[in-house]
């Protein structure tokens, strides 16, 4: 009788022990928020991401990809508040949406600060990138790799615009970021800041003059099609992308899973940034077709509006952090 109930007993843990085994290795879901749809490097990177998990896995977790801003209604500046809050799980962010929340991502904004890409990436492999991913996991969400929006140039509907007075006056539609506002009003323009959703219709009714995005925006969203005659290749900032992750759920997964993630979106954002970049010029090529008038400044036009926005950086480098700030300009003249 004895034995009956220890061989009962034994079958009953060994039954609990394969559930636990089986609940562990359960397939589990998450969430990921970009603003951007597959259309763009932006929600490809994400796509991406989500392909590899799901190959390196062998299907135990899935990452949905939520584009457009679904997950906080569109509006795209609270996505870092809502990943915070565990209301999105991951996400592929940008540095401009995510500035309200953690004012050392305002550095990428700086005007004119990066050059070109070497640049880039000597900021975010460096010193400076670390010093940002800190203080991103300061805030309750945790960055695992860097992706790529690209240098942010001017279109507008008007002139050819060369030189910081042929902004005077214009029209700019502007992210949510105040240090946007400063940027183009020590340019002499009229900032207005407005979503991405309501910035299309505001450039076909000519509620606003021009804009400033990556060239793969201009050229996926056909910008050009809402009267953007003239696009000047200026290259004032660039926008990283950052894959990051609720610290919550972060710390619930296994070990193993934390570095299946982190390697996965580290190469999903190398495979979007060497993208982006080969498609440079292919792009450009494909607006120059379509009637739109490029400029390109030289060095001396460039410096004119390197001048024009110092007042920012006075503004803006002790909010962000001089020390950060330092440290980035080290790294760009040191490249």
């Amino acid at each position: 009788m004895l034995t009956r109930r220890f061989s009962s007993l034994s079958a009953t843990l060994a039954g609990a022990a394969l559930f636990c085994v089986a609940l562990s290795a359960q397939a589990r879901e998450y969430s990921v928020s970009t603003v951007l749809s597959a259309d763009f490097p932006w929600g490809q990177a994400a796509e991406k991401w989500a392909e590899l998990v799901e190959e390196r896995s062998d299907g135990r977790i899935t990452l949905r990809v939520y584009p457009n801003s679904q997950l906080v209604s569109g509006d795209q500046t609270r996505e870092f508040s809502a990943m915070r809050q565990g209301l999105i799980d991951m996400a592929v962010g940008s540095t401009i949406n995510w500035s309200p929340q953690v004012p050392e991502l305002n550095l990428f904004s700086l005007p004119f600060l990066m050059p070109d890409t070497d640049a880039v990436d000597a900021i975010t492999g460096g010193e400076a990138g670390q010093m940002v991913f800190d203080a991103i996991e300061s805030r309750g969400v945790v960055p695992l790799a860097w992706g790529e929006n690209g240098f942010r140039e001017l279109s507008n509907s008007k002139l050819p615009i060369d030189s910081p007075d042929d902004l005077d006056g214009l029209k700019i539609r502007v992210v949510g970021s105040p240090l946007f506002q400063d940027t183009f009003t020590a340019l002499g323009a009229n900032p207005t800041q407005m979503s991405w959703a309501d910035a299309k219709p505001a450039l076909t009714t000519g509620a606003v003059d021009g804009q400033e995005n990556p060239l793969s925006v201009f050229d996926v969203a056909r910008i050009d099609q809402v009267g953007q005659k003239y696009l000047t290749l200026w290259h004032y900032m660039n926008d990283p992308l950052i894959f990051a992750a609720n610290q919550r759920v972060w710390q619930q997964l296994p070990e193993e899973d934390r570095e299946l993630l982190r390697q996965a979106a580290i190469d999903a954002g190398q495979w979007e940034i060497e993208m982006s970049r080969d498609q440079k010029d292919e792009r450009l090529e494909a607006i120059k077709s379509r009637g739109v008038e490029v400029i390109e400044l030289d060095e001396t036009q460039r410096q004119s509006f390197v001048d024009a926005t110092q007042s920012v950086y006075e503004t803006w480098a002790p909010e962000i952090g001089q020390e950060l700030v330092d440290a980035a300009r080290q790294a760009v003249e040191s490249r």
